[in-house]
């Protein structure tokens, strides 16, 4: 299969699908990581690549194209957190695994499973930074120019989401 991206970049549906269908996965993981919530996971993902058909012209090759879709999937969340304000959150449970076309289920053993629910009962902005530092690999000087929040108030998030994730496990 040759790259669909220079197609889907000049218009072409059949090739943004094949993009969709390649990348689908990732953002929805991302976006389940950080909403901690399946129904508004997917509602995200959905969001992510309208707002990928909108802006895939502007893509200049400049980084892989999975960064810069990852950024983009990462913008699209905080900007929907701020605007959106605070929600009510749900755990995450076995049965919101991916349902969305493209997406592999996922057989979850019963310490992700814990880990999952952890992080999705954290506080909004210590979810987003742990979520940001330690899955995705974010720096805290990043994290502070993707969500408004200062490089300090990024570290103290972290080490929070640390703790009650630590304190929640040993339960």
């Amino acid at each position: 299969m040759s790259d669909p991206l220079p197609l889907a970049q000049q218009g072409d549906q059949d090739a943004f699908e094949q993009l969709y269908r390649l990348h689908a996965g990732r953002v929805y993981a991302l976006c389940l990581r950080m909403a901690g919530d399946a129904v508004e996971a997917r509602r995200l993902t959905q969001d992510v690549f309208v707002r990928l058909w909108e802006r895939l012209r502007l893509f200049r090759g400049e980084s892989a194209f999975s960064s810069w879709l990852h950024r983009l999937a990462v913008n699209v969340v905080l900007a929907d957190r701020r605007s959106a304000g605070r929600r009510l959150r749900r755990v995450v449970t076995a049965t919101d695994a991916p349902a969305h076309e493209g997406a592999a289920r996922q057989a979850w053993s019963p310490e992700q499973l814990d880990l999952e629910r952890a992080i999705a009962a954290l506080p909004p902005g210590a979810r987003a930074v742990f979520v940001l530092y330690d899955i995705e690999g974010y720096d805290h000087q990043e994290i502070s120019a993707l969500t408004g929040i200062a490089v300090g108030t990024s570290k103290a998030q972290l080490h929070r989401a640390r703790r009650l994730l630590r304190e929640e496990l040993e339960r």
